[in-house]
This record gives structure tokens, C-alpha cells and sequence, in this order.
């Protein structure tokens, strides 16, 4: 299988791969440079979603040209990797997270337009995508396996929950998430998931727990804490990775797409 795999703050660069190499593919919604490699016999497109060096703040990111790309370089799969502040406190910092549910009610991209890939009435392909659990289950079964082998504690399941930022979130705000029973939040996985289930992509998401959200923990940890994490997460996420892709056969998309016209 030939699967994408995206990475967010902490991580710009891919370890374990090789036969690396660095291209820009050129899509309806801009230019993206990713890399193309191996993990073991597995081919794998890389991209940092935020670009060298945190080139762009969360509210930058232009996921449609990202997934366009992957959709360009033709993976079967797509695996995202987010760092996040978990607003469970079962969700415990150090620990790997491989979602099962989304919460992103606002379903908008940065620019605040609407985040779908049907932008124009009457175009051929429009449609709803339809699902019970918005991640591919057969991939997500695999990662969670997977996960076994690394370092860190896992939650084999969770809602994902969207936020804007770059801000962080307030403490009500927080209270509010986890009433709504969010596990853990970042501020850009929300639309890959729904470009990619529009796209028909297998798509599983996988957390790692800087710290607790405002107000969860009795007393905030250092924000050095947070930041010692961050670095951590790239070898946990590249571990879990070689672990579980080249594993992979056949995985399905989450739910399918209703389409309208031809």
C-alpha cells in the first residue's frame, strides 16, 4: 500500500524513512512539498502540515491543498499525527490516543469558509458523506496494535475535538468540550478528517498528550513540560508507524459518499 502521513507541531521531519526524496506537487489549491519514501517495504508520502520550522500557525494551514496533494501522489490511506491537550483526564499526558469519533460542529476551514471539497452548485461528484464513525476502523484496529510497541501508555478510542486557535482555550471552554465528551483537542486535525471521508481516503487520527487543557489538572504543568513532550512525540509517532503500515493490506474509507450527478 502507498499511504500519506501527515505530522503537526514538534515534527517536520520524517525519521525511519528511506529512499527519501523531496518533490512539489502542484494542486488546484497550491503548491506542497512532501516526501516520498519507504518505512520498511512500505511506500509512505510525508508532509509536515505546518512546514519547516512551524511556517504556519494552526490558523494557516491549508489543508485543501494538502489533501490535495496526497489525493495527487495517489495513497490508498491516510494517517494523521497530532499533538494535544486532553480535556479527559483519562486522557494523561504521555499518553497515544487513536481516535475513534470527531468533534467539529463548526465544519470550517481557516478562511472560515465551509470545509468541504464541493465548493460549486451543480458540480459533477457533489454529495454527503454518510457514516456512523468518521475513521476507517480496519486502519484505526491496526494503529491501536501497533501502539503496543512504543513507549507510551494508548486510549484505544476518543473523540477528537476541533479548535480554532493559535490561541489555547479558556477553562470554560474546556468544560464545555468535555461535556460534549471531547477526549483531547488540537487545532487542525478536524478538516483533514472531513476532506478525507469527502475524498473517500481511509483516514485514522492518532493523538499524543502534551498536557491537560486549561482547568483539568489541579495545577498547570511548566510549560517546558509541554514543550519536552512535543519533542518526544516525533519518535513515538515515527515508532508507531514502522510498526503498523507496513502491516497494512486492505482498509476501508469511513461510511461513503452520496454523490449527485455523474
Amino acid at each position: 500500500m502507498r499511504i500519506g502521513v501527515i505530522t503537526g507541531s514538534g515534527s517536520y521531519t520524517w525519521p525511519h524513512e528511506s529512499d527519501r526524496t523531496e518533490r512539489t506537487v502542484t494542486t488546484n489549491h497550491g503548491t506542497v512539498t512532501v516526501a516520498e519514501g519507504h518505512l520498511k517495504d512500505t511506500e509512505v508520502v510525508y508532509l509536515s502540515r505546518h512546514g519547516t520550522g512551524h511556517h504556519q500557525l494552526s490558523h494557516q494551514v491549508r489543508h485543501k491543498a494538502n489533501l490535495a496533494a496526497l489525493l495527487a501522489c495517489k495513497v490508498d490511506a491516510l494517517v494523521s499525527f497530532t499533538v494535544c491537550g486532553g480535556t479527559d483526564p483519562a486522557a494523561q499526558p504521555g499518553s497515544l490516543i487513536v481516535f475513534d469519533d470527531l468533534h467539529f460542529p463548526a465544519n470550517r476551514l481557516p478562511d472560515g469558509s465551509t470545509c468541504t471539497w464541493y465548493d460549486a452548485p451543480g458540480a459533477a461528484g457533489r454529495g454527503h458523506w454518510i457514516f456512523d464513525r468518521p475513521f476507517s476502523e480496519p486502519l484505526r484496529q491496526e494503529l491501536t496494535a501497533a501502539a503496543t510497541h512504543t513507549s507510551a501508555p494508548v486510549l484505544d478510542g476518543g473523540t477528537y475535538g476541533h479548535v480554532d486557535g493559535p490561541r489555547f482555550n479558556s477553562r470554560s471552554e474546556i468544560r464545555a468540550l468535555a461535556q460534549a465528551g471531547v477526549t483531547a483537542v488540537s487545532q487542525t486535525a478536524g478538516p483533514e478528517v472531513v476532506l478525507a471521508g469527502e475524498a473517500e481516503l481511509p483516514m485514522a487520527l492518532v493523538g499524543y498528550v502534551t498536557d491537560y487543557a486549561n482547568g483539568v489538572a489541579p495545577e498547570p504543568e511548566p510549560v517546558e513540560t509541554l514543550l519536552a513532550r512535543m519533542a518526544a512525540s516525533t519518535e513515538i509517532f515515527a515508532t508507531l508507524a514502522e510498526q503498523a503500515l507496513p502491516a497494512l493490506e486492505t482498509v476501508t474509507p469511513a461510511g461513503f459518499v452520496y454523490r449527485f450527478g455523474s
